[in-house]
């Protein structure tokens, strides 16, 4: 088929160079011309495993393509996949902006029949409101249809969910969208969704909010095992065993940060107060989530007893491992927290330190965890990346002005820091206070 994808992101990139592996031919489109000029050259704008691999493969066997011109992408393709921001207004309600925008531009190069379909994440009625902007600026009167396929992508796995996902939801409400969206996926072989497009809108959001939810339970228990003396790690592993709770997205530490989750249940719970409902669940989930960062910040302060002038090395920048994604990530928050009580940082992240440069100007960025660490009052893991597990600790002691780590990622045994001499504070583990 031919496909076209709106958006270079996240989602619209790793979506469009999956189909192109999976053997459609795909043109990629974004406004961001300097973007699209990398892209060109082969440079990806952010970093997800594999993802540079199969770009380059894709456009080198002539299936994959980059333009910044719409019209181009809108007469090449009969099915239009829309993946743009929907960046976060400071109520909580979704900006659709440039969905509204890219839908006005579909509408006026439309020249025949096309499937629109969302990729992007929407709240509900979005899918309406498209089908009337497309019928209120198309100049020519040519059938379309609009279909929702919300997206389920982890940053870090994204190839992987887009090519093997656990499940497929499609928002249809013809049969001809429906026939070209089943055509379209049956290669992947996954379990099928069909639906209405509303329907289809709101698992996304519904979906996102529950994994939120799932961290925030955790995190509140992790609070409750350091008042009774439990620990939250075996309480995790016990409640996972049941396989109608599942040990997914049960660890505690810092919270969910990131793109999606925060601004997802932001949109939910603005979306819920203007149809009447009040979502107090999600806002207590917000919440929990909210002052995740700031106890971890109290464990830090409370274990140097004074912050202001001292030294303290962060590992971990983006939000989760294996991306190098800086929005809502835990440790801004935790950083310019100790920051503002007079704390000098440096920090070290194996992917997000050039993005988090322009973040955070006062950091020092380091070439790697000891390099962090030298001279350093704590050693404070902030993203649970896989290399900082196998740390040298032998070496890290020798380097930091006192053995004191505090692990916001319960990555580390316990006993095991202490017999090294390891002053060691984690979440919500009794045998870990200081």
């Amino acid at each position: 088929m031919d496909l076209c994808v709106i958006g270079a992101g996240h989602v619209g990139l790793v979506t469009g160079a999956c189909f192109a592996e999976l053997g459609h031919h795909v043109i990629i489109v974004d406004n961001d011309a300097a973007k699209i000029r990398q892209l060109k050259r082969g440079r990806l704008p952010f970093f997800e495993p594999g993802l540079e691999e199969l770009v380059h493969r894709t456009v080198a066997e002539r299936r994959l393509r980059f333009t910044a011109t719409l019209a181009e992408g809108v007469r090449a393709s009969l099915i239009i996949f829309i993946a743009v921001g929907t960046p976060q207004k400071p109520s909580g309600e979704a900006d659709l902006t440039h969905v509204e925008h890219v839908t006005r531009g579909i509408a006026a190069h439309l020249t025949g029949y096309r499937l629109i379909v969302e990729k992007s994440t929407v709240p509900v009625e979005t899918g309406q409101w498209i089908q009337h902007t497309l019928r209120t600026y198309t100049r020519r009167k040519v059938p379309f249809d609009v279909a929702s396929n919300p997206e389920f992508l982890r940053e870090g796995t994204a190839i992987q969910d887009l090519l093997h996902p656990d499940r497929i939801v499609l928002g249809v409400e013809t049969a001809r969208a429906k026939e070209l969206l089943l055509q379209l996926y049956k290669p992947l072989n996954a379990p099928l969704v069909v639906t209405d497009i509303r329907s289809a809108e709101l698992i996304k959001h519904a979906s996102n909010s529950f994994l939120a939810t799932k961290i925030s339970f955790i995190n509140a228990i992790a609070r409750l095992c350091e008042l009774v003396g439990a620990d939250v790690v075996k309480v995790a592993e016990g409640m996972g065993l049941d396989p109608r709770i599942g040990p997914a997205f049960l660890s505690a530490g810092l919270g969910f940060g990131g793109f999606c989750l925060p601004k997802d249940i932001d949109a939910f719970v603005h979306l819920a107060d203007k149809v009447g409902y009040d979502f107090a669940l999600l806002k207590a989930v917000k919440q929990i989530n909210d002052e995740a960062r700031e106890h971890f910040v109290r464990k830090i302060e409370q274990a140097l007893w004074v912050v202001k002038d001292k030294t303290i090395a962060i590992l971990g920048l983006s939000f989760k491992p294996d991306t190098d994604d800086m929005r809502y990530a835990p440790a801004l928050d935790v950083i310019r927290a100790l920051q503002h009580d007079g704390a000098r940082i440096r920090a070290f992240d194996p992917q997000a330190m050039a993005h988090a440069d322009g973040l955070l100007p006062k950091v020092t960025m380091c070439r790697d965890p000891y390099d962090a660490a030298k001279g350093a009052d704590c050693l404070a893991i902030v993203t649970d990346w896989n290399e900082f597990k196998e740390l040298d600790f032998k070496r890290l002691k020798r380097l930091l002005r006192q053995p004191l780590i505090v692990d916001g990622r319960n990555v580390y045994d316990a006993a095991v820091l202490r017999r090294l001499g390891f002053r060691y504070i984690s979440v919500g583990r009794r045998d870990v206070s200081a």
